[in-house]
């Protein structure tokens, strides 16, 4: 696989549940009753396999030590107090060591660092790059690092905790205040959680009373910015808690990974990434930083100051294809996304689901797995951007499960111990022969590694020009512009016609094809040129005549992607 010619295709994975080949029979059980992946279940055969899927890259979610109820005491991480973990197994977004690797991933615990660095040979021996999480919002609230390199203070270790704020804290503080926990412990002989004085909630909650709507779990950063006075910047000198993170970032990227998925970026100054992205780079220049970020006012500023790579494109296209599969807007709605994105589109991460969302078939989104066909044609065709699926969302799995914490919410559980229906089948004990998948999660897996694979073959997806051809359909009777999406990618002599048909009926399409898109993409009128459907394989004969009208057939909530070559 070319990457230098590839488009980037992340598959996002939670070891912890991918390798669990026990089947969970008790909500919110424990590791023992339920089980626990292992990062020793990515073996070189299922590294392999999500390769021919299509994936570059691999994020692997839950790496570094988080907050458990589990108890490894006995290797010195103790179990957190249960009023402040959310599930048995704990939100992986609540760091307990940032120097760490999470006790649950590791077939041997003492030797967790040097498995995850086996891990990273085993993900660079089969052609994919690694990417893992950095979470630098907050951390879990009973932090402590004994896995910090020689000459390292922890977190807090030198603040003040009789003032709000101080540019040296780590931490904002209530001085004199106790914090309440929304959550007691079950068990009666269980003491309180103590915490005094309480500090400020991850979620910017700068009280002492978190509510079971709260991050209440977690602590937040201090990076020099000022809550308690209108947000007021202290960045001079350089606060302590950059430099620790900055330390913390070269402490991964020099275990030889490929990239940065930064939780919550946008609630950490963008000043900060403008100073620790290029260092980080100067030292690894191909690793790359992506920002999980949900206010378009604040894109460009991430990408032309804060230095990163690409961002979540989530409440522009993610949203508007949500609405779309449901029938709330029509699909002519996407033609402003592309234009809300004019200038930076390359830096997108375009996806259909990922951890915080819920899956497509799920009774809570769109009950149907084929329903993200169309939708993940439009994401991963529409530019030259990255594009991400997450773990069982190939094979159709719909997130309907009573896992325990996580509840029956139509998303796959981050909180607690349990394993993915479809991964598991699909895998088979390692195996990963398919033999125990449904015909039905067979098709929508070839779907998926069909359209992928695309993004490492055909020039027009990884580098073509973009045009949309919907405003030219406005008044074409012979096109559904409310229920399908059309568009064309070209580069030097290849062309690709790109149908996508969001309605659950078979679609009989005439798109017509504005002479200025001939004018703007230097094309040739063709009459009676032979297409190939990169989707199907099937060919057949169409026009592409300047204000004509192009025939052609699209099976319900699919596409065709008609490659022309002149």
């Amino acid at each position: 696989m070319d990457t230098e010619k590839s488009k980037i295709v992340i598959y996002q994975v939670l070891p912890r549940l991918f390798g669990n080949s026990r089947k969970p029979k008790i909500e919110n059980g424990t590791i023992k009753e339920n089980g626990c992946g292992k990062m020793a279940d990515f073996t070189i055969k299922a590294l392999n396999e999500i390769k021919k899927l299509g994936a570059s890259h691999i994020w692997y979610t839950g790496i570094i030590e988080h907050a458990t109820q589990t108890d490894y005491s006995q290797y010195g991480i103790p179990a957190d107090h249960p009023s402040i973990v959310k599930g048995m197994a704990g939100s992986p977004y609540a760091i307990k060591d940032y120097y760490d690797i999470d006790p649950d991933l590791a077939t041997s615990v003492p030797d967790r660092m040097k498995e995850f660095e086996n891990l990273v040979k085993r993900t660079h021996q089969v052609g994919l790059k690694v990417i893992i999480d950095f979470v630098p919002n907050h951390v879990a609230r009973q932090y402590h690092s004994d896995a910090k390199p020689a000459g390292i203070k922890d977190l807090g270790e030198d603040d003040r905790t009789d003032m709000h704020f101080s540019p040296n804290n780590n931490f904002y503080y209530l001085p004199y205040t106790p914090l309440k926990t929304p959550i007691n412990p079950q068990d009666l002989y269980t003491p309180p959680y103590q915490e005094y004085p309480a500090k400020a909630t991850g979620n910017d909650k700068f009280d002492a009373e978190p509510t079971v709507y709260d991050w209440y779990e977690t602590v937040k950063l201090n990076y020099g910015v000022n809550y308690f006075e209108n947000r007021s910047k202290h960045f001079d000198p350089i606060p302590d808690t950059w430099k620790k993170m900055l330390d913390i970032l070269m402490f991964w990227a020099d275990k030889n990974i490929d990239g940065f998925r930064c939780d919550m970026a946008e609630m950490v100054p963008v000043e900060f990434w403008h100073w620790a992205i290029p260092q980080v780079k100067e030292a690894h220049p191909s690793i790359i930083f992506i920002a999980e970020i949900y206010n378009p006012m604040e894109f460009r500023n991430y990408i032309f100051n804060g230095q990163f790579d690409y961002l979540y494109d989530k409440v522009i296209l993610y949203d508007t294809l949500r609405n779309v599969i449901g029938g709330f807007t029509s699909a002519m709605s996407l033609c402003h996304c592309w234009k809300k994105v004019e200038g930076i589109s390359s830096h997108m991460l375009n996806f259909l689901e990922n951890h915080d969302e819920q899956r497509i078939p799920s009774l809570y989104f769109a009950c149907d797995p084929r329903k993200g066909r169309a939708p993940m044609i439009v994401s991963t065709c529409m530019n030259t951007n990255p594009i991400m699926i997450y773990f069982g969302q190939e094979l159709g799995e719909d997130g309907m499960q009573f896992e325990g914490y996580s509840g029956r919410d139509g998303r796959t559980t981050i909180f607690d111990y349990w394993n993915v229906d479809t991964i598991r089948r699909w895998s088979n004990r390692g195996k990963f022969d398919g033999a125990l998948l449904k015909k039905e999660e067979k098709d929508l897996q070839k779907f998926y590694s069909t359209l992928l694979n695309l993004c490492h073959t055909e020039k027009t997806i990884i580098e073509g020009l973009f045009y949309d051809l919907m405003y030219a359909n406005v008044e074409n009777n012979q096109m559904n512009t409310s229920r399908q999406y059309a568009f064309l990618r070209k580069k030097d002599n290849e062309l690709l016609l790109v149908i996508a048909n969001f309605d659950e009926n078979n679609a009989s399409v005439g798109v017509n094809i504005p002479k200025h898109a001939f004018d703007f993409l230097e094309l040739p009128s063709m009459e009676n040129v032979v297409a190939t459907d990169l989707i199907s394989g099937q060919t057949e004969t169409i026009s592409l005549m300047p204000d004509n009208l192009t025939f052609t057939k699209v099976d319900a909530l699919n596409g065709k992607l008609l490659k022309i070559t002149f």
